[in-house]
């Protein structure tokens, strides 16, 4: 068992084996969890939105899913991880309100987890799984020791990815 690092909303952190990664509360937030089985180096990106281009303000890149994957490589990279090694695993992406006349601006969710892939395939990382979408909340762990994302919600039970 390693040492439990919270990772906040927009946020990122990567660290070194032992340690756990956790994010509570995405919704329409997308989680983005990376790891290098090799190194066992980790990252966990919690982004709220999906593209820096579209803000004025851009000083967090965590806050958003294309810059925030750049960063938390750049990060793990530093701690020795291997970019040809890394591996990733998405959760999150809900739509957590339905709006009468749901123009695809609203569906940030969706969205969140559409970039998150696109970028991903950009980067020539592999998405090995995921848990996106629905309604409902997730929390997650990550698991530096076998590269496990832990999936808790209310009423969807636990699942492991």
């Amino acid at each position: 068992m390693g040492t439990i690092i919270k990772v906040g909303m927009a946020d990122m952190h990567a660290a070194r084996h032992p340690a756990i990664l956790t994010t509570l509360g995405l919704g329409s937030c997308v989680g983005i969890a990376l790891y290098d089985r090799s190194t066992r180096t980790v990252g966990l990106a919690h982004c709220m939105l999906p593209d820096s281009t579209q803000s004025k303000n851009v000083s967090n890149i965590a806050k958003f899913v294309d810059t925030a994957l750049e960063g938390l490589v750049s990060e793990m990279l530093k701690l020795g991880a291997n970019k040809t090694r890394i591996v990733a695993k998405l959760a999150g992406g809900s739509q957590m309100f339905n709006f009468a006349h749901s123009a695809d601006l609203m569906r940030i969710g969706y969205r969140n987890a559409t970039m998150a892939k696109e970028k991903l395939e950009m980067m020539r990382i592999p998405l090995v799984s995921e848990d996106t979408g629905g309604s409902y909340g997730r929390t997650i762990e990550l698991d530096s020791s076998t590269g496990m994302l832990l999936i808790k919600t209310i009423g969807y039970g636990i699942k492991e990815i």
